[in-house]
Order: structure tokens, then C-alpha cells, then sequence
């Protein structure tokens, strides 16, 4: 099941708002990331769509429903559909996040934070197994923003994210945003964070726009990326390694010539990285 990381470069999250400038202007984009939700169905424009962009772009598929976290069963009826979707569109890997959505059959429709403690992550591990085994392939799990703490806790959330990599042999998607956002949410060095995080196991990095509220901020996905982040975005791909990279929006979608100038900029700053080290060497 385990395979080597591919790197397919620079990519963007799928929307609709796009579909037809993708397809018509063909952009300079490596990959596209779509939300799994969106095409859990049989058949109408979200497929159509999807399977034209599949045939110009390679697609990795970022899901909100796993409940990797939750206490109810794992929804196996979401899982058959998310093998099927995978069988049809060969996705670079599937990922979801690190989190719980609801209780009881209800879907909250947030991604809820765990508490980071031994039984919880014997939990985590245990249905990344069970996941892993069914969908017949390695998955990525995503660090999540989060407003709350636990006072059950007994371990910083990057070991927590580690050792769930660690033990359930699964890779990672680590945002960058959720990282600074947390940091400065819950008074950590994000640095410090990303210092901790296994550069094997990361697979994928997203950064994105937030809202700064003064005493908190709120990851939105509605914005430009922030200079900070872009700083930090650096820094973890000089200690990770090159690793596949996009830019999140879901709300306040603007044209996709804006977003693109904004993917040029992730490059250049890929790029200027490696011509530091390149002159320190």
C-alpha cells in the first residue's frame, strides 16, 4: 500500500465559479484539488465537469465527512461511494482531517478538534486502520484550526498529529494557515510546530486567507493569503521538503486570474527559497 511521495508542483481547489475558464483557458495549473462531497452523486454537471478537468489536470480529492475523530460507527455507505469516485477519476491520494463533524448521526458540518490524549489517538488509529484497509490505499489526514482547548490534553496537538501518522502508517496534510491560526490562537510558535512534524509523512501543504479578529482569528478560506503565512509557507518547505502545495478558497471567490497571480507568487517564493540555499551552499 505505501508508495513513494509524488510532488505533481502547484495547484488550486476546484469551484464551480472556474469550471469553464479552466476548461477554456487551460491555466498554468499543476493539479487540482476538488471536495469530495461535491461529487458523491450518479450523475449531472458536477461529474460532467469533473471528468473534463480530469482529463487535462490531475485531481486529489479532499473529503469533510470522514469523522476520523467521531464516536459513531464509520459510515461505510460514504466510504463504498468514496472508493467508487476514487476508481473513476484515479485521484493523486484522498485526504480528510483530523477532527469529529458530529454525534449521534448528526453532521455538525464543522470540523471539530480532538483531545489530545492516549485513548483518543488509540481511537484515531484504530479507524484510519479500518479506512486504510477498506478504500485499499494510504490516506492523508489534515490538521485543523481550532477556538478551544481540552483540559484532558496531554500532549501538544503536533505530537498528537505525529503520532497518528506514526502508528496508523497514514501521511499528512499539513495546512499552514491552521498552524499559524492555532499558534496565535492558543500561544504556540507555529515554527515550532513544524519543526516536530515528520518530513516523510507530509504529502501535501495548504495555505490560505484568514479573518484576524484582534483577540483571535478565524480560518475563513476567504482571503488572500497573509505575508506571515507566506513566510511560514517557506519555512516548512526548507524543513519538509519539496512537497505538493495549493491555495484554498471557498468563499469570496474571486476571478481565477486573481487566484493565479496568487499561485505565481507561491511559486516565486518557492523558487526564491531555493536560490538562498542555493548561494549558502
Amino acid at each position: 500500500m505505501k508508495q513513494s511521495r509524488p510532488n505533481p508542483g502547484f495547484g488550486l481547489g476546484l469551484r464551480k465559479e472556474h469550471y469553464e475558464s479552466v476548461l477554456r483557458d487551460r491555466p498554468a495549473v499543476d493539479w487540482f484539488e476538488v471536495l469530495t462531497e461535491n461529487y458523491l452523486v450518479p450523475g449531472g454537471k458536477p461529474l460532467y465537469y469533473l471528468e473534463r478537468v480530469r482529463e487535462r489536470y490531475p485531481l486529489a480529492m479532499h473529503g469533510v465527512s470522514l469523522s476520523i475523530g467521531g464516536c459513531d460507527p464509520l459510515d461505510y455507505r460514504y466510504l463504498r461511494e468514496l472508493r467508487q469516485l476514487a476508481v473513476r477519476i484515479e485521484p493523486l491520494w484522498i485526504s480528510d482531517h483530523l477532527c469529529w463533524t458530529g454525534v449521534n448521526g448528526r453532521n455538525l458540518h464543522d470540523l471539530m478538534p480532538l483531545p489530545y490524549t492516549a485513548e483518543a489517538l488509540a481511537h484515531v488509529v484504530e479507524r484510519v486502520a479500518a479506512v486504510q484497509d477498506f478504500l485499499g490505499r494510504q490516506i492523508l489526514l489534515e490538521n485543523v484550526s481550532s477556538y478551544v482547548t481540552y483540559r484532558d490534553s496531554d500532549m501538544p496537538e503536533w505530537d498528537f498529529l505525529t503520532a497518528v501518522a506514526e502508528q496508523a502508517d497514514c501521511r499528512i496534510l499539513l495546512d499552514i494557515n491552521n498552524i499559524y491560526v492555532n499558534g496565535f490562537n492558543h500561544g504556540f510558535d507555529p515554527r515550532r510546530y513544524i519543526d516536530a512534524i515528520p518530513a516523510g509523512r507530509v504529502w501535501q501543504f495548504h495555505v490560505a486567507g484568514h479573518q484576524d479578529h484582534g483577540t483571535h482569528i478565524i480560518d475563513t478560506h476567504d482571503a488572500p493569503v497573509i505575508p506571515a503565512v507566506w513566510d511560514l509557507y517557506a519555512y516548512a518547505w526548507a524543513k519538509l521538503g519539496p512537497v505538493a502545495a495549493m491555495i484554498e478558497r471557498d468563499d469570496h471567490i474571486p476571478p481565477l486570474a486573481e487566484l493565479m497571480s496568487e499561485l505565481a507568487f507561491m511559486r516565486e517564493r518557492v523558487e526564491m527559497r531555493v536560490a538562498a540555499e542555493g548561494a549558502g551552499s
